[in-house]
């Protein structure tokens, strides 16, 4: 916008009348002239500012309304260390997410609104778990530097094993699975990240990502600092695949081929705000039945709503924890919006619980199982 000040209008005024008094009609008519284009500025400049102002205004108010529209509610359960990968199972009417650190797998019952918990023997870290298709309470879980086939009956404080399904091997020792979720296919695809023990999770590249078949784990991707969250862009395009390797601020877009391998990799969303670092980073994320992605932001206390069609951010979701870890959709009509959270670095509560959002005016779709 553009202000002139009062001195500087006196000012005009006066250099005007003066240039009259000693101006010829000629010389008047092309004062009279020049003042009819300053004021034409002036009331150009002024209407221009009020229309910004006006654009603001209205894009406030879009922003302030939406995010006025929901509601954040904290769910009974054990505060986690790590909270992470959120699966709703339609089946059940629970939500089974896990606890990296803990380690822990961990149910939340809808109609009982009560949290379930349980240790598995021997694991490290419990990085995901993912629904099998045709065994109830069985799952998949990522432990450590494998892929798990677990039993467990939603309520026990034990779960079993029953099958390592892929193991890295020694020479992945330094790694542990991160993020993992099954495609529209049956197919699981998980990744890693270097042990938070051995320095900077943000500075190395020892991640990999992969596609998980017959017992074996196909590279997809290397050079990955912290593999992240993905989603598919279902139902338009089931074949369209979004990915999240935290340290690049970004998030990638894949096509993936008849065996489940991708190609086309491109930068769907940027998170960088004018070219520089926002100060999080995306961490877990989920999509709606419209195919717009939710991003959850470890270090912003925020879930990012991203129009699938504009690539832009339409609404923040604010959450009352710095550490958003992942995001899934579920309850009985799918529109509610399911957080978890770390309380990592003695963040303070209630950093570490399991939140839902409601309100939010839109639908998820049914989370895959994996086809064994």
């Amino acid at each position: 916008m553009f202000h002139f000040g009062a001195n500087a209008t006196a000012m005009l005024s006066t250099l005007t009348i003066k240039k009259i008094t000693r101006s010829s009609s000629s010389s008047l008519h092309s004062l009279r002239s020049m003042q009819l284009i300053v004021i034409s500025v002036l009331l150009y400049c002024s209407a221009l500012g009020s229309l910004t102002q006006a654009q603001e205004l209205q894009s406030q108010n879009k922003m302030s309304s939406s995010d006025n529209s929901y509601q954040v509610v904290q769910l009974p359960g054990p505060r986690t260390k790590l909270g992470e990968g959120p699966v709703w199972d339609i089946e059940t009417q629970s939500l089974y997410y896990v606890d990296i650190d803990t380690p822990a797998v961990l149910r939340y019952d809808y109609a009982d609104n009560r949290t379930y918990s349980a240790k598995l023997e021997g694991a490290n870290s419990i990085s995901f778990i993912v629904l099998v298709a045709g065994q109830p309470e069985h799952f998949v879980v990522g432990e450590n530097n494998r892929v798990t086939l677990i039993r467990w009956d939603g309520r026990s404080e034990e779960a079993q094993h029953v099958r390592v399904l892929a193991d890295l091997g020694n020479s992945q020792s330094h790694v542990r699975f991160n993020d993992g979720k099954v495609d529209p296919s049956g197919r699981l695809y998980a990744g890693t990240m270097q042990l938070e023990s051995l320095g900077d999770l943000l500075a190395q590249k020892e991640g990999q990502f992969f596609r998980y078949t017959n017992e074996t784990m196909v590279l997809q991707k290397k050079n990955i600092s912290v593999s992240n969250g993905l989603t598919w862009d279902e139902p338009v395009n089931p074949l369209r695949m979004y990915y999240i390797d935290s340290a690049a601020l970004d998030v990638k877009s894949f096509d993936v081929d008849e065996n489940g391998d991708l190609k086309n990799e491109t930068v769907f969303f940027d998170l960088r705000v004018n070219g520089t670092n926002p100060g999080y980073v995306a961490d877990g994320m989920t999509s709606d039945a419209d195919g717009n992605l939710y991003i959850a932001t470890w270090g912003g206390s925020k879930v990012m709503k991203v129009d699938k069609r504009s690539q832009q951010l339409v609404q923040e979701i604010k959450i009352p924890a710095e550490q958003v870890t992942s995001v899934a959709f579920g309850g009985p009509q799918l529109d509610e919006l399911f957080v978890t959270t770390s309380s990592k670095g003695d963040k303070p509560a209630p950093a570490g619980e399991l939140f839902k959002v409601t309100g939010l005016g839109v639908k998820g779709k049914p989370m895959h199982k994996m086809i064994l």
